[in-house]
């Protein structure tokens, strides 16, 4: 039976003269593995620290059970006054023996030995990761524990979780942690706290059907609260759902980047009149950089052409950062060479938002920001009021004279995102971009992406982010090597293991062992093969009987002349919605199976 460690019963929370929530009911268990969604903005690390007793309930109860250890990861956390990081790691109560804060600390890339007041933001959250760890806590609340860790770490620090023995409550934007961690969700929204039996990888479907049912019930009620309904939430829903359209699209890209590549050397036939040739924008040749002893790239080649959409990955300190700014030419190789196209146009979105503020020190508006103080601005050759292009970022049109300093970290980014995208240019470079943004953010920036006509440069750690959006991986090793491959970042994991598994293979018993035969083309399975056939006639199908399910609602008389009827229609278009939903990623799926075996 499960064993409740916490309770919150009618708990409500104060918010300046109104109230952030209140009537709120929670229960947390020794073994839960939950994941706590909302937009940014909603009260996430607000309801963690109330769970944590660290600021108290302006009304209801909370109850733990005696003796339960909970620690909380911060997002900022509070190292002034301590000479190094292990210093105010070890401050805490009952700080765990030396050897197991060295270990951990060891896999997720914390210095502990770093002076606190110079360390960097992603420096003192791994201290933070490394001390809320640490001791065996019977429940973990962690607000978004993978930010600054690389993929090596993530993927530690997922079976770390995986293993532990008590409960967790995790905010995060990573799709990937979520779908392999969570057992239920909680979704914080507008001050109600839902939970939803299932893990994160079918939060999407329950919250959409949820957030339909409200629209539905909105539009019956008042033409403003249906307006109001379908941009909160029908807007950020379509958003979500990714048509075949646009798989087919991604999938299309890579099957030509594939093409373009081809075996080695083989770029180097286009000629200066070749229409190839004229569409690389960068073309970097054998380019090596190192800094003292501490190689970050040997021998990198690498052709950059317009449309390409090319994923960063690699361990922190690896070179990402370098190798942007070796192509950029902000610095120069200690060898080989980089040509770039005289029409390049970059534009830089990184992390540290410093086009957020004024040389002068004085607080900018959104107006300012996204048009200058300006009313209007050109998108892409399309004149765009200030107030309808926020609301195409998912901003309130109210808070364009709002300063920026009262946003949140994760509004500031989505503002950036909002400003750069204004401005024309065909090279979009992002480091970092996932930091701080909450999913629907995520999910407009993959769809801003996919409507960008230049070629993208993303340095990122987002594992699902990296599939959804890339054509191509460059992996750096931090030992000098990299590994260019077309696909997502798990076609690049896959080919990983697959050359691990030949090396292996590759290694004879003894001097005379027999030659491994060539091992033929692979191939999807027969029943894979015949499945992916027969899918686009499934999506067809279901996508008009949808059609059929929303013409029969459509009729506004339908609900108080048979409110039977009206139910049992609503139900099935949520069950055939959610069946297209699952044939679209299976379809996807089964599609870049087939190109990474043929390729």
């Amino acid at each position: 039976m499960p064993e409740p460690i916490l309770t919150l019963e009618k708990a409500g929370l104060k918010q300046g003269a109104g109230w952030l929530f209140r009537n709120l009911d929670l229960t947390i268990d020794a073994r839960d593995r939950l994941a706590l969604i909302g937009r940014n903005g909603a009260g996430k690390t607000t309801l963690l620290k109330l769970i944590a007793g660290e600021i108290e309930l302006d009304e209801g109860r909370r109850a733990v059970s005696p003796g339960l250890k909970i620690a909380r990861l911060e997002q900022d956390p509070p190292v002034t006054g301590y000479a190094t990081l292990g210093d105010w790691v070890r401050s805490g109560k009952d700080s765990p023996p030396e050897h197991e804060l060295a270990a951990i600390a060891d896999r997720l890339g914390a210095d502990l030995d770093r002076e606190a007041a110079t360390a960097s933001g992603g420096e003192r959250r791994r201290a933070a990761l490394v001390r809320t760890l640490a001791g065996s806590p019977g429940l973990l609340l962690l607000d978004e524990p993978t930010n600054h860790l690389d993929i090596a770490a993530i993927e530690w620090l997922e079976n770390w979780l995986d293993r532990a023995g008590g409960g967790f409550l995790t905010i995060s934007h990573d799709r990937a942690f979520l779908t392999r961690l969570t057992r239920n969700c909680l979704w914080l929204d507008r001050g109600t706290l839902r939970r939803a039996e299932v893990g994160f990888g079918g939060f999407e479907a329950w919250s959409d059907r949820i957030a339909e049912e409200e629209a539905k019930t909105a539009s019956r009620l008042d033409a403003r609260l249906r307006q109001e309904e379908h941009w909160l939430q029908r807007g950020v829903t379509a958003r979500r759902k990714r048509n075949q359209g646009r798989l087919s699209k991604l999938i299309e890209l890579r099957q030509t980047r594939r093409e373009m590549t081809g075996g080695e050397g083989v770029a180097k036939i286009a000629t200066s009149s070749d229409d190839t040739q004229t569409k690389v924008l960068i073309d970097a040749e054998h380019v090596e950089k190192a800094y003292g002893d501490r190689v970050l790239l040997r021998d990198l080649s690498l052709r950059v052409r317009r449309g390409d959409r090319i994923g960063i990955i690699g361990p922190n300190g690896a070179g990402k950062s370098t190798l942007i700014k070796l192509l950029l030419g902000k610095i120069e190789p200690d060898a080989g060479q980089i040509r770039r196209a005289q029409s390049l146009v970059p534009t830089i979105i990184d992390q540290h938002r410093a086009r957020l503020t004024r040389a002068d020190g004085s607080v900018p508006t959104v107006r300012d920001v996204i048009a200058d103080g300006g009313e209007w601005l050109d998108v892409n050759g399309v004149k765009k009021h200030v107030a309808g292009y926020l609301k195409e970022f998912l901003f309130d049109p109210g808070v364009i004279d709002a300063p920026v300093e009262t946003f949140s970290g994760g509004e500031k980014s989505r503002l950036l995102l909002a400003r750069e995208f204004a401005h024309p240019s065909n090279l979009m470079v992002l480091d970092e971009p996932t930091n701080d943004l909450d999913m629907e953010t995520l999910d407009l920036l993959e769809e801003v992406l996919d409507d960008y006509a230049g070629t993208v440069l993303l340095v990122s750690h987002d594992r699902a982010f990296l599939d959804r959006v890339v054509t191509m991986v460059v992996a750096l090793d931090g030992e000098g090597n990299s590994d260019v491959s077309v696909g997502g970042w798990s076609d690049w994991a896959a080919r990983r293991q697959e050359r691990v598994r030949d090396a292996g293979r590759s290694r004879p018993s003894h001097a005379n062992a027999p030659a491994v035969p060539k091992r033929a083309a692979a191939k999807l399975s027969y029943n894979d093969a015949r499945e992916l056939a027969e899918l686009p006639k499934k999506l067809e199908t279901l996508a008009a009987a949808i059609a059929r399910h929303e013409a029969v609602l459509a009729d506004p008389a339908l609900y108080t002349r048979d409110p039977k009827r009206f139910a049992s229609v609503n139900a099935e278009l949520e069950r055939v919605r959610a069946d297209l939903a699952t044939a679209e990623e299976r379809w996807l799926l089964l599609a870049e199976k087939e190109a990474a075996l043929a390729g």
